[in-house]
């Protein structure tokens, strides 16, 4: 009797998946990654905004390109 239920609920799930179903995710969701990615934050040397994600980071302050973070270093 018990083997019978869990052959059906894994049944269940495996039907479920098929057809997209989705688990809980633990952790960081594809959206929050997504929310991080997107944040956008300043250029310390001219103002602009960029995305997080296409930033450049040196000694912990963010760039929006090479020029300005060589600029801002004096490489």
């Amino acid at each position: 009797m018990v083997v019978k239920l869990l052959i059906f609920v894994l049944v269940g799930l495996v039907i479920y998946k098929f057809f997209g179903g989705k688990f809980p995710a633990f952790g960081k969701t594809k959206e929050e990654k997504k929310v991080e990615e997107d944040t956008l934050v300043e250029c310390e040397k001219c103002g602009t905004y960029v995305t997080l994600k296409e930033s450049i980071v040196v000694q912990g302050k963010h760039y929006c390109s090479k020029e300005c973070a060589n600029k801002n270093t004096g490489k």
